[in-house]
């Protein structure tokens, strides 16, 4: 491996919160930060907003890259209005990975399947057609509500941790499946989750963990997943770590295009045997840049010419005069317009599929949310696309819009317009 260290390095004496080492490499700065999780109604946008500071750190120790500043249990747990249903993209990826599972485990009317995070039904429900008993575990109460009454899906509405998985085995409620999909990102408390996982499968059971994939984010400059809702970033060899020190393995990996490119780990416990050749190859692969100071170093230095790049873009074509709309009112969608640092000088509106979004404002920078309908009335210029990991479906649904002329303009993972 080479040095760990940065060549004018800034080190800060906090924790990592998945191993312990005390001291952090800082490898980007974004600033102070509002909570991008949460929308504003229209009281709020007239109130003072709280922001935190928003850097990126690095542990030399085990590879994870992570957030320190976490939100206040209060704001963090207002993020209340992502509806995991409303991406076609993403049910059709959670129907696929159902049906692969019962397939290839043989689960039936016996098996238990649980996931933790589990949002309005969107995987789970799958499952249930299929006739697998299914258990979901999700904190925001009227997205489990609407689990329960729309889907049918029966829902805890707690956060996971050790002690409710610990309920569970001695209920006899143990699982043949877990699925974590995109809930590892947002744990403060990871050995906790994991600790959890341990007791909640059972002997042969297995953990179907998805995330988005360090190397991806920097490889393609993905900043926009960096924000407070998202406090860390992960290579294998960061997981493998935090499950070895719980008695688990990851035993095989794939590589996924979703969330701008994501990890799928199948996580069983240690005793079960070796890991699949998948996952030595790709942490063989890891150790020539996991452990290397200079490949966060410039992932920092490169996001800085990304990001001045799209504000020239954007202020030339306001110059012009031309109409600029924007799609996707996500947490990505506004920690980028956060960290562009332009608002309703620039911009004019958000659209989005969410109906329960429609009539807020974006965090930081008050822009209103709209229907998408509103591109069709409107006829703005120019549309930026935050949603720029599920281009294509949202290029195919306002094909109308393009073809009056709409334009959209595609910041990741190189700008273009289409």
């Amino acid at each position: 491996m080479e040095e760990t260290t940065f060549s004018q390095p800034e080190i800060v004496d906090i924790a990592c919160r998945s191993c312990g080492n005390s001291s952090l490499h800082k490898v980007l700065s974004l600033g102070n930060a509002p909570a991008v999780n949460t929308l504003l109604n229209q009281a709020q946008v007239r109130q003072s907003e709280p922001t935190w500071p928003l850097d990126l750190m690095w542990c030399s120790e085990c590879s994870l890259v992570q957030i320190i500043d976490a939100l206040p249990a209060d704001t963090a747990c207002r993020d209340v209005a992502y509806f995991a249903s409303f991406s076609e993209t993403l049910v059709r990826h959670a129907q696929e990975i159902a049906a692969d599972l019962t397939g290839a485990l043989k689960l039936n009317s016996q098996s238990l399947v649980i996931e933790i995070g589990s949002n309005d039904g969107y995987l789970l429900q799958w499952y249930q057609r299929a006739g697998v008993p299914v258990l979901g575990i999700e904190s925001a109460k009227n997205i489990a509500r609407m689990a329960e009454v729309q889907k049918g899906i029966p829902t805890i509405t707690e956060s996971f941790a050790v002690a409710l998985a610990r309920r569970l085995k001695k209920e006899n409620r143990q699982a043949d499946v877990v699925h974590i999909n995109n809930v590892l990102t947002r744990e403060a408390n990871l050995n906790e989750v994991a600790a959890g996982l341990k007791l909640l499968i059972k002997p042969d059971g297995v953990v179907i963990a998805e995330v988005p994939y360090l190397k991806d984010l920097i490889d393609r400059f993905e900043f926009d997943t960096i924000n407070h809702g998202t406090l860390n970033y992960f290579s294998l060899t960061a997981l493998d770590r935090l499950f070895r020190r719980h008695g688990l393995m990851v035993s095989e990996v794939e590589t996924l295009s979703i969330h701008g490119g994501s990890l799928r780990l199948y996580v069983r416990h240690l005793a079960s045997g070796r890991p699949a050749m998948s996952v030595v190859r790709m942490l063989a692969h890891e150790d020539e840049w996991a452990y290397r100071a200079a490949y966060y170093r410039e992932f920092g230095q490169r996001v800085e010419h990304v990001r001045a790049d799209l504000v020239t873009m954007l202020t030339k074509l306001k110059a012009q005069r031309k109409r600029i709309a924007v799609y996707g009112a996500s947490a990505k969608g506004s920690a980028l317009l956060n960290y562009l640092g332009i608002g309703p000088e620039t911009l004019d509106y958000v659209v989005d599929r969410n109906t329960l979004k429609h009539g807020q404002f974006i965090p930081g920078t008050h822009l209103k949310i709209c229907s998408p309908d509103h591109l069709l009335k409107d006829k703005p210029d120019y549309c930026l696309l935050l949603s720029w990991f599920a281009a294509d479906e949202i290029l195919a649904q306002q094909q109308t819009y393009r073809e009056q002329g709409g334009k959209f303009i595609i910041p990741m993972p190189n700008i273009r317009v289409a």
